[in-house]
């Protein structure tokens, strides 16, 4: 459906937010994983033709969108991280002025998004006096509108509670199902639960593209656990990678990312996803060549 080919993003003279990246992307929910910086939104952005790639190819069933914006721009639907309302609008007067912007002239389908994003009872309320939680599930109403094959949202349970990113999890992962959702969080629970791959990125570059099992796998081995006295556990923090730690008594338990026994007593333990891309970053930061 999608694919990407030695995408290359710069701003001025030095700086390279996406650096020679390659996927290829169908069906499904796809998390996309990286720091602040790693060049997460400057992809989605130039996925959704907001912005141009340097270099390389962006194809949408076979069509160069580089070339051919208008290919994918009905195709596509967009979720921001930063999604403004009008505060004098209802939500249905909101869907309505969006609707006539994607020349969708269908009401039901407006009533049926407001419905499945839970609105409907809340559809004529000014969207000035919506929750967080219920600003982004409009957007992602919106999004739906012109019934998209490939939904892009960008930090979508930032700043939820956890009943409302609970209901975003779920309404993403049945769109899954049959459209492509490409997802940017910082909150691995919500990929955790959701994506069926893992994109990840570090400096710009697509360092690791795999399921989640898979690099819970890649981490067995490396992820520990050890009881240590709270006396030893600043010397035993300033040698090895500590991911967790909780004192008990006169002990410290912790977990330890290490590629081999970290300390006496040590016990191998099984990964958390979480725990697994920590180890990866560590990994990564350990090898000079990737680091850099």
């Amino acid at each position: 459906m999608l694919e990407m080919r030695h995408i290359v993003k710069t701003f001025g003279k030095n700086v390279t937010a996406v650096d020679d990246v390659s996927l290829s992307l169908s069906q499904g929910v796809v998390g996309l994983i990286g720091h602040n910086g790693a060049g997460k939104t400057t992809l989605m952005q130039m996925i959704a033709t907001l912005t141009r790639p340097t270099g390389g190819q962006i194809l949408f069933q076979g069509v160069d969108i580089v070339k051919k914006p208008e290919a994918i721009r009905r195709r596509i639907g967009y979720l921001p991280q930063d999604f403004g309302v009008y505060p004098n609008l209802s939500a249905m007067e909101f869907m309505q002025y969006f609707a006539a912007l994607k020349h969708v002239r269908d009401p039901a389908r407006i009533r049926h998004l407001l419905e499945m994003v839970n609105l409907h009872e809340q559809a004529h309320r000014p969207a000035s006096t919506f929750s967080g939680g219920m600003r982004r599930r409009l957007g992602i109403a919106q999004a739906l509108l012109n019934d998209p094959d490939i939904l892009i949202v960008d930090e979508p349970t930032a700043g939820l509670d956890p009943e409302e990113r609970l209901r975003f999890r779920h309404l993403l992962s049945e769109l899954g199902f049959r459209k492509l959702v490409i997802m940017s969080t910082h909150i691995v629970s919500d990929v955790e639960s959701m994506a069926s791959r893992l994109a990840i990125m570090r400096q710009g570059k697509l360092i690791a593209f795999e399921t989640p099992d898979g690099i819970v796998q890649q981490a067995r081995g490396r992820i520990w656990a050890a009881q240590v006295g709270n006396d030893n556990y600043d010397a035993l923090r300033a040698r090895v990678h500590v991911l967790h730690a909780q004192r008990q008594g006169g002990v410290v338990n912790v977990r330890i990312a290490h590629p081999h026994l970290p300390c006496d007593g040590a016990q191998p333990a099984e990964p958390s996803l979480e725990e697994a891309l920590m180890e990866q970053r560590y990994a990564l930061n350990q090898t000079p060549e990737l680091a850099a």
